[in-house]
């Protein structure tokens, strides 16, 4: 109990010096404080009485009750601190995710969108306080999970993500309009969409321009990614008995929109050519949109000076009781 104990006024600790000084004082001075009487044979008063021996108890209990009187005086207390921590300061952030054909590209292992849901998971699992929704978008685009709070959600939503669920094409547009569409509402004080395609729009019904001008004006910061190695990779061509048949195939992004549309937003455009800048294109952004949480500290205290107190005065009563009863012949 008396581990985290804190002194108000330490400095009257100094006087408990007087304490061995009184003592010794009182060792080398108590004969003297006694009467004195002569006497030429003292056979008739026997053997000295026990409580003679143990009348320096009534010193001690003093000295007892000086000592604790000295730590009242410092104003010993034991502090306790709780802490509550507010994130009124977080981050929204939407994902919005190409699910086209070309994701199943074998550049990035086993495949671009295999490859993506591993980082974003991990990405998720760096966001404790931040609200996160996924929008996926191919020819078209949906909300897969709205703005949430809960992390298992958006987890296991990111796991389920495949391909085919949405007509072909790549409709970036779409995505980046379905993102702000989720954002629009929001009262968080950053709003972050992150884009990430591997292809050029090419599809859809929304200018990504258009949809570019609504995040600007609702300060909606647009992180891009154009996934996809330098050059030509697997990709699927066509389905046979059911299976996807890959081919060498050119690796086409938009880059120069990819980068409008994070220039205009005040955010950044990012290519990952392989699994590692794939992950350091996310930790990065990590970094870059730091949550500020407010941390509150409470100090409970839990004063021990009145006990001490009442301590002395017990130690001065049993003095007193003891030197006007039991030691009163001796005094």
């Amino acid at each position: 109990m008396w581990s985290n104990i804190e002194y108000t006024h330490p400095q009257f600790l100094w006087f408990l010096i007087l304490i061995p000084i009184l003592a010794l004082w009182y060792f080398f001075t108590r004969n003297k404080n006694a009467a004195s009487l002569t006497l030429s044979n003292t056979a008739a008063f026997g053997k000295p009485s026990i409580l003679s021996k143990i009348k320096p108890l009534l010193y001690v209990l003093r000295l007892l009750a000086i000592s604790a009187l000295i730590v009242a005086l410092a104003r010993p207390r034991i502090t306790s601190v709780s802490t509550k921590a507010s994130t009124n300061k977080g981050i929204d952030i939407v994902m919005a995710i190409d699910v086209s054909a070309s994701m199943l590209a074998k550049d990035l292992k086993p495949n671009r969108l295999e490859a993506l849901k591993e980082v974003a998971i991990n990405f998720v699992n760096q966001r404790p306080n931040d609200r996160i929704g996924i929008v996926v978008y191919a020819g078209e685009s949906f909300t897969q999970t709205p703005i949430t709070s809960d992390k298992r959600i958006v987890k296991n939503t990111i796991n389920k993500i495949q391909w085919g669920q949405l007509d072909g094409g790549t409709a970036i547009g779409m995505g980046l309009g379905s993102a702000v569409n989720r954002l629009k509402d929001s009262k968080a004080k950053s709003k972050v969409i992150i884009l990430l395609t591997d292809g050029v729009n090419n599809s859809g019904f929304v200018d990504p321009k258009t949809a570019t001008e609504l995040a600007k004006e609702l300060e909606i910061k647009t992180y891009t990614i154009g996934i996809g190695t330098k050059g030509t990779a697997f990709s699927p061509v066509s389905m046979l008995n059911g299976k996807l048949h890959y081919e060498k195939v050119k690796v086409e992004i938009d880059e120069e929109l990819l980068k409008y549309i994070a220039d205009e937003t005040g955010g950044k455009y990012f290519r990952a050519t392989d699994n590692t800048k794939l992950r350091a294109i996310y930790n990065e952004i990590n970094k870059l949109e730091k949550t500020e949480i407010e941390e509150y500290k409470y100090y409970n205290y839990d004063e021990k000076y009145r006990s001490l107190v009442i301590l002395a005065g017990l130690f001065l009563l049993l003095e007193m009781t003891l030197k006007f009863t039991v030691f009163r012949s001796f005094i």
